[in-house]
């Protein structure tokens, strides 16, 4: 299985990804593994979405000092605004993760579908590994990934 990474992202982020306007996702490195290229993110809409809608490939990542990160991905065309500073400013390092092949599920689940069918499913605070075996993979991930498998 390839590696597969549920992440949680703001809705207006999500949406700019799937439209193809956002070309990184910035992250603070903290005790989180370590995401590598080629993974699969399966994307967690939180706020008013509360949803899982999609996911994308990672390309290039782009691990240094949150000050080395902004230089290179702060630039037109990538769709990273000044509020993304604000965020990984301060963190002892960042990473940035080249958006590739956004693919939005045929439709959204909801927050309130998945508690349905795994009672007290939480999303993560900003991502987590994803393994066969894991009841959100099995019964959620993998019947919407299967038109793309």
């Amino acid at each position: 299985m390839e590696e597969l990474y549920l992440m949680s992202i703001k809705p207006r982020y999500a949406r700019a990804i799937f439209a193809g306007r956002k070309r990184y996702e910035l992250r603070k490195v903290s005790g989180s593994p370590l995401i590598s290229e080629g993974s699969i993110i399966v994307v967690y809409a939180s706020g008013q979405i509360k949803g899982v809608i999609g996911e994308f490939r990672v390309g290039r990542i782009i691990k240094a000092t949150p000050e080395k990160v902004w230089e290179i991905v702060s630039v037109p065309g990538t769709g990273i605004g000044s509020d993304a500073w604000a965020y990984i400013r301060g963190a002892k390092q960042a990473i940035a993760l080249e958006v590739l092949e956004p693919t939005p599920y045929p439709r959204p689940v909801t927050l309130e579908e998945i508690r349905r069918i795994i009672p007290g499913w939480m999303p993560p605070f900003s991502y987590r590994v994803l393994r066969e075996g894991d009841p959100f993979y099995e019964l959620i991930v993998k019947r919407l990934r299967k038109p793309y498998s």
